[in-house]
């Protein structure tokens, strides 16, 4: 009979110290809803559940090294035999002598999503919905989207741990466009974070609402942005869009090791920043989407300082690549499901705040825009070249901010953008998301503080276009 997950002890499992240079066994117990709104109805409601294990051992091979990984969906002990014997071609023996005391943690939350009715969620967006279509004008479309997702999981590994972590996770978002005269203008809201249905307590759904229904709506009578070269100011409410795709991809050790991220292979202790600028991963941060206290190797979280005073000083490991390097990893192995792999990956990523005034940044801007809100975008990873879209941006004129623009997207290269800031606030803000690696998808938060790109392309309309501002 499958043991309850609580009640998991690793003595039941095969041994897997000494069958490889590394062996783990990760077990997984999830349960997920999904509920997506659009056209004022509910298009679709899925509940997931998924219990399941991987085994998994990594084999020195010269300088390179050998994975060998298999994944069930069950967690009985004699399914982890069974995928042992299949891996390593001999059998393993359940674990002997006094038992591991298990390392364990339990994110904290008030109020558990899974004991709140579904009724009163699809109610909520329902309301939300109903908010932003009486509110405001010329709405076309109203997309609303939650998610929540329990994730339990223990490694029992050949370093003689047996570690355990529980996490819930919630994210609402919405997007609104509207329309008028033919011009279809976007505004995008989200929040996220590891907490209960606490989260969106209070008037929170009904901000987000306004939020993005206000981007939507205001683009609509917004001249659109010139094309050109410009100065650039981001704000710390953009988030750290720009921080993760343009640079924090190219310093996650497969692509240096794979030779995809060519400007940073082989950088260490050399400037990539402005001595100003120093870029921490941190999967300790209380409550952010992107945190936990173990990755899903089971190695303690703690934070990883990337850049340090503008100095390449270290990458993100999981244990594959820090073998490879003959190196302990740094705790950024994750992977989607047991079914999966880890590979190295961020969690937490942003740009510490630096030494300038926020409001001093804005007053010197002679000519060029103050980007408040990012919206998608997209990033070759090999050579750092990124176009994103602007959610909301104003055009700036002697440091006095002189109307929304629209249609605007930000385009350069990640590690010369990283070379170009010229001014870093003393404010942090935050964003959310969803990272896609590799057919995998992993929740991430991003930071950074307000900044000042000298020189980047902005692209809009040709210079002196009818709409050109």
């Amino acid at each position: 009979m499958s043991p309850r997950f609580e009640d998991l002890r690793p003595d039941d499992y095969p041994r897997v110290a000494g069958a490889a240079d590394y062996g783990e066994i990760y077990l997984e117990e999830s349960r997920g809803l999904g509920i997506r709104m659009e056209d004022s109805s509910i298009d679709d409601v899925a509940s997931v559940s998924e219990r399941g294990l991987a085994v998994r051992f990594l084999r020195r091979k010269g300088s390179a090294v050998e994975t060998l990984h298999g994944s069930a969906n069950s967690i009985d002990p004699a399914t982890a035999a069974r995928l042992s014997r299949e891996l390593l071609g001999n059998p393993l023996k359940a674990g002997q002598g006094r038992a591991l005391k298990p390392t364990m943690h339990r994110h904290p939350m008030t109020t558990d999503p899974l004991s709140v009715p579904l009724d009163k969620k699809i109610s909520m967006l329902r309301l939300m919905n109903s908010l932003v279509r009486s509110e405001f004008p010329h709405i076309r479309q109203v997309t609303l989207s939650y998610a929540e997702r329990r994730k339990a999981f223990a490694v029992i590994n050949s370093d003689g741990a047996f570690r355990r972590e529980e996490r819930t996770g919630l994210l609402l978002s919405l997007t609104v466009v509207a329309e008028k005269n033919g011009v279809l203008q976007s505004g995008t809201a989200s929040v996220g974070a590891i907490k209960g249905f606490e989260l969106l307590s209070g008037q929170v759904p009904a901000g987000l609402c306004r939020t993005a229904a206000k981007r939507a709506v205001a683009k609509l009578d917004a001249p659109k942005a010139r094309a050109g070269e410009t100065t650039v100011v981001i704000s710390s409410s953009a988030g750290g869009t720009l921080i993760h795709e343009a640079i924090g991809h190219s310093l996650e050790a497969d692509a240096i090791q794979e030779g995809t991220s060519p400007a940073y292979k082989g950088r260490l202790g050399k400037l990539v920043a402005p001595e100003t600028v120093s870029i921490i991963d941190d999967p300790t941060m209380p409550t952010l989407r992107g945190s936990f206290a173990f990755d899903d190797e089971g190695v303690p979280a703690g934070p990883t300082v990337l850049v340090k005073d503008g100095v390449l000083t270290d990458y993100l490991y999981d244990r594959s690549t820090a073998m490879r390097e003959g190196k302990p990893s740094n705790g950024h192995g994750r992977r989607e499901s047991f079914y999966c792999r880890p590979i190295p990956r961020m969690s937490n990523l942003y740009i510490a705040p630096g030494p300038d005034d926020p409001a001093v940044i804005l007053s010197e801007l002679k000519s060029g825009i103050l980007v408040t809100h990012m919206g998608s975008g997209q990033v070759n990873t090999t050579t750092g070249e990124f176009v994103f879209e602007v959610d909301e941006g104003y055009r700036v004129e002697d440091g006095q901010i002189k109307g929304l623009v629209r249609d605007a997207n930000l385009l350069g290269v990640g590690p010369e953008v990283l070379k170009s800031i010229d001014r870093l606030g003393s404010d942090l803000g935050w964003g959310i998301g969803s990272c896609g690696k590799d057919g995998q998808t992993v929740p991430v938060t991003d930071g950074q503080p307000t900044l000042r790109i000298p020189k980047l392309l902005i692209g809009g309309r040709h210079e002196g276009g009818p709409d050109g501002v």
